[in-house]
């Protein structure tokens, strides 16, 4: 449980940010589209979590992205989190991951000839965290309503909440 939720400092994520807690904070987003991971040391009790918007960075390569740009998208997201996870002395299999998000929030009609950008996203998170080393231990993904995610980097505990879904119609008087 997220019970020492007033007690602790609190982050807010916007889409296209990540943050690395070496002490316990609660990170909070808002998921739609975009994923959001959670990466935690029960060891070092260090947490982070991302907010990606896309599934991958321009023409397949971080090179030369700048980090504010990078972290727009899911696969630099993830190899910029392992990345600092190593600098820290953390064998990705000692490190817990959750994955969240990737919504139809809007409703988009093509046919189904390609995929949406929320299943792009949950996707090619999966993929890549699998291709660095990373065992997933929980996850909610798809669907057609946005979470809200509250993280504890003290615990790697996750609050997630499902959002309702509104359909606005018009209405037209006569």
């Amino acid at each position: 449980m997220l019970e020492l939720e007033g007690e602790l400092p609190e982050v807010y994520l916007q889409p296209g940010e990540l943050h690395l807690a070496r002490e316990p904070v609660i990170i909070r987003t808002l998921l739609g589209s975009c994923v959001g991971i959670t990466f935690w040391s029960a060891r070092l009790r260090i947490g982070a979590l991302c907010h990606a918007l896309l599934p991958r960075c321009p023409n397949g390569s971080s090179a030369g992205v700048s980090r504010a740009t990078g972290r727009r998208y899911v696969d630099y997201c993830v190899r910029d989190l392992a990345r600092q996870f190593d600098e820290l002395g953390v064998p990705r299999a000692e490190v817990q991951v959750k994955v969240f998000g990737g919504a139809d929030v809007l409703l988009v009609s093509n046919g189904g000839s390609r995929a949406t950008v929320g299943r792009q996203n949950c996707d090619v998170a999966l993929e890549v965290l699998r291709a660095e080393g990373f065992d997933v231990i929980a996850s909610s993904l798809g669907g057609t309503v946005g979470r809200n995610i509250q993280f504890n980097t003290g615990t790697g505990e996750v609050l997630l909440r499902r959002l309702t879904r509104v359909i606005f119609e018009d209405v037209i008087d006569e």
